[in-house]
Order: structure tokens, then C-alpha cells, then sequence
């Protein structure tokens, strides 16, 4: 019984131990959502600008029949990029990608793929799908433009030299404190440009075409970015309710081992009783 008390004992200490962890990385997580969110809700007003901008340059059908970015072409190969995670512990945020994903190319054979992220550049190499980039695109906290350009160029590259016909980005969308939801994006070629008409007479000095040629590849690594940031706020949501779900479920355990222990301590308490009683009832006879 000795030998139960003290594993009981060391479970929960043990338990209390994890709690503790899980609680540091819930609060930890509950910081970087305030501080992912900032940067999402301050990037959308530079996003919209973008926006605003590439609309009314690109406004005229003329154009949108000329250009490669914007000109829609028969699709023979497809590149999906995903969004995911450099660290673990965030629940199913990582793993409702890949299904999305699994789900997006069965039974396609014609299509290549790139991670944004440590974790769904591994997946894709266990998956021995065919990639852009054989080297992860990691995608730290503290997100920076810098981080993405190399890949994007690749990308944009890639579909002006007709590698690559469509660009579709899966990622985890936020919603609100609890509520992620899989968006599949397509970015290439730009097809739908939300911005508002602008009565500005605008001057191209090297020509509308040259212009376009600068602020469309700019445009589409904006929007990737965005999308970056709005996952990002998604992840540390996700991780900081995996946390708090954690720390819930070690201090039940807590409390069944408590429980136990104490159950299990009055039991000996109980027999030591009953050996004395014994043990004097014994002696008295005796007498």
C-alpha cells in the first residue's frame, strides 16, 4: 500500500508539473494572438490600398485580356501552396491542412506544390509530393515580408514562364477566439480585385503595361503576406486553446489522483486503527 501511496503521489506531482507548462504556453500564446491580430487588422488597411490601386489600374478589359497575371488560360498544372506551422502544439491547425490538401489533389497527377512552414515542408516530403522548393520556408512569431519573397518569386516566376497555370493557397482562416475554418484562396492568375473606383486621373509615365508589370507582382506577394498574417493569428489561437484544453484536463487527473490518494491514505490510516484496536483488545485479554 507504502508502494501505491508513492506512485500515486509522484503521478501527481508529475501531473501538477505538466500543468504548470501548459499554463506558461496558454499564456504565452493568449500575448502573441493580442499582438498577431494587431498586425492582421493594420495589414488590411495597407491591403485595401493595395487594392484600390491595382483595381483602378487594372480596370480597363483591355488589360485584363493582355496581361499574364491577370489573363485567365486553360489550366494544366496546378501549384498549391500551404500554410502551416513551425512548431507543434497546436492542435489540429497543422492537420486540417494536410486533408484539405489530400483532399484538393486526389486523383490529380499534374500539379506541384510549396509549404509555408516547418511542418507542412515536412508532411509534404513524407508525402513525396512533388515541390517547388526542397528547403522549408519557415514562418517565425514575429512574421516578416522579407521571409516569404524569395518563394513568392519563384512562384509568380514560375507561372509567367507557363510552369504553373493556377496558384491556390490553403490555410486556416480566422474567425474568432475559438473558431479557425479552412480557406482555399486562388491567387493566380488575379481574377477578383476588391477595391473601390477611384476618380483620380492617373499618369503612366513608362506606359500602363510597364506599371502593371511592378505593382501586380507586388500585389500578389501582398496578398500572400496577408494571408501569412491572418494564419498566423489563427495558429496562436489554435495553440493557446490546445493549451488551455491541456491545463483543464491535467487538473482533472489532478483531482481523480487526489481523490485516490486520499482514499487510498485513509485505508491505511483505517488498518493501522484496526491493528491497534487489535493489538489492545490482544493485551487486555491476556490479563
Amino acid at each position: 500500500m507504502a508502494n501505491s501511496l508513492r506512485d500515486v503521489k509522484i503521478r501527481i506531482e508529475s501531473t501538477k508539473s505538466t500543468a504548470q507548462i501548459t499554463k506558461a504556453m496558454y499564456m504565452v500564446s493568449q500575448s502573441k494572438v493580442t499582438k498577431a491580430l494587431d498586425q492582421y487588422t493594420g495589414y488590411k488597411d495597407f491591403m485595401q490600398r493595395i487594392a484600390d490601386l491595382v483595381y483602378n489600374v487594372a480596370s480597363d478589359e483591355s488589360i485584363l485580356d493582355v496581361h499574364p497575371l491577370l489573363k485567365e488560360r486553360e489550366i494544366k498544372k496546378r501549384c498549391y501552396l500551404i500554410i502551416t506551422s513551425d512548431r507543434g502544439l497546436a492542435g489540429v491547425y497543422n492537420s486540417s491542412i494536410y486533408k484539405a490538401l489530400e483532399e484538393e489533389v486526389l486523383n490529380k497527377n499534374d500539379f506541384i506544390v510549396a509549404a509555408i512552414g516547418k511542418q507542412g515542408y515536412s508532411f509534404l516530403k513524407r508525402k513525396k509530393y512533388e515541390m517547388i522548393k526542397d528547403e522549408p520556408t519557415l514562418v517565425r512569431d514575429d512574421v516578416m515580408f522579407l521571409d516569404i519573397v524569395p518563394l513568392a518569386n519563384e512562384i509568380i516566376d514560375m507561372y509567367l514562364n507557363n510552369e504553373i497555370d493556377e496558384l491556390i493557397i490553403i490555410y486556416n482562416h480566422y474567425i474568432n477566439s475559438l473558431t479557425n475554418e479552412i480557406h482555399k484562396e486562388r491567387i493566380l492568375p488575379i481574377s477578383k480585385i476588391e477595391g473601390s473606383k477611384s476618380n483620380e486621373n492617373y499618369i503612366f509615365e513608362a506606359g500602363v503595361m510597364h506599371t502593371l508589370d511592378m505593382i501586380l507582382p507586388m500585389y500578389v506577394k501582398d496578398m500572400i503576406y496577408g494571408i501569412i498574417l491572418d494564419a498566423k493569428s489563427a495558429e496562436h489561437c489554435s495553440r493557446r486553446n490546445a493549451m488551455k484544453n491541456a491545463t483543464d484536463n491535467a487538473e482533472k487527473v489532478i483531482s481523480k489522483l487526489q481523490i485516490l490518494y486520499n482514499r487510498a491514505r485513509q485505508d491505511v490510516i483505517t488498518n493501522e486503527l484496526i491493528d491497534i484496536v487489535g493489538g489492545a483488545n490482544a493485551i487486555g485479554g491476556d490479563n
